[in-house]
């Protein structure tokens, strides 16, 4: 059975996460490493809180992804069950920031390197959205040509934003069929939040983010990321990894700067990647990390395409 190891994003995080599984002397030790390379005790904040600081792009990233690393430790030592240990997998994938954690179950990347990285990314991703607000609005129920005819509604209507910035919206989250994200800035997100019932949606549901993900308004951001990939040690992916930008394996390492780089001004394909893999014979998909977001996701996208897959969630 061909077997997928994916990965969650931002907004997977929650307070308590990885706390129970720490309570394990090796997954004790991943946290403490974290502590040291992070300088801040990370693990009192995925243990204990508080939410309004693990909620922060600059924390909750690195959160996340130490502790999907926990979960995929787990699994591989067989701390859950016996039979996990002997589950690997035939390709991994995550969504944005878990695309991360994927090249680093890949190894790919090393835990330290995978870790410094997160950690920037989210503290520049924060610093962007500091220097210029923006917001995000979840879609559901369209199509992406009815949610791009939404984004050019409220452009054509829409006057200049605060300082005279042209206003911007997006669709950057592909995630299943009937759930699109948009991004942008602010006052377009929200116009666009009230007028997607006229345009047939089910529901739009404004997003607790920082900032307009995923769009040109992260450029400061991907400009700061690219000099700390240019330093970065990469290894062979012992797995093929599937990127957010295309929807595709990687087809070598040198590859991995530049898709990653892409990423964060560039939309999300969730639903292609998992189409593809689908298509590919892929029946089992382990959600490894906080929440079950990806297993929902999945679970939507292979209803109309394929019957006989096996989802499970292995959470911390």
């Amino acid at each position: 059975m061909k077997t997928l190891f994916m990965f969650p994003g931002q907004g997977a995080q929650q307070v308590g996460m990885g706390r129970t599984l720490a309570g394990h002397p090796q997954i004790a030790d991943l946290y403490r490493q974290a502590n040291e390379i992070v300088g801040y005790d990370l693990a009192r904040l995925c243990f204990e809180g508080p939410a309004e600081q693990l909620d922060s792009t600059e924390f909750s990233q690195p959160a996340i992804f130490v502790t999907s690393a926990a979960c995929l430790a787990a699994l591989r030592l067989g701390l859950l069950d016996e039979e996990s240990a002997a589950v690997t997998a035939d390709a991994c994938a995550g969504l944005s920031l878990g695309e991360y954690t994927a090249l680093y179950a890949a190894e790919a990347l090393s835990f330290a390197d995978g870790l410094k990285l997160v950690r920037l990314r989210g503290r520049s991703m924060q610093q962007a959205a500091d220097a210029r607000p923006g917001a995000m609005v979840s879609i559901l129920g369209l199509t992406p040509n009815t949610v791009q005819e939404l984004c050019d509604a409220v452009l054509a209507e829409s006057p200049s934003e605060a300082a005279g910035a042209a206003p911007m919206l997006v669709p950057v989250n592909f995630n299943c069929p009937g759930q699109i994200v948009l991004s942008g800035t602010e006052n377009a997100c929200r116009r666009a939040a009230e007028l997607a019932e006229e345009y047939g949606a089910m529901r739009a549901i404004p997003l607790r983010v920082a900032g307009a993900f995923h769009t040109k308004m992260m450029l400061p951001a991907a400009e700061t990321l690219a000099q700390a990939l240019a330093a970065t040690p990469l290894s062979p992916l012992r797995c093929p990894v599937y990127a957010n930008v295309d929807g595709q394996p990687y087809g070598q390492t040198a590859d991995i700067p530049d898709k990653l780089i892409r990423q964060l001004v560039n939309p999300v394909r969730w639903q292609q990647t998992i189409e593809t893999l689908l298509d590919e014979g892929f029946e089992r998909f382990i959600e490894i990390g906080p929440g079950r977001v990806l297993t929902g996701l999945v679970k939507k996208t292979a209803r109309p395409r394929q019957e006989n897959i096996t989802l499970s969630s292995i959470g911390g």
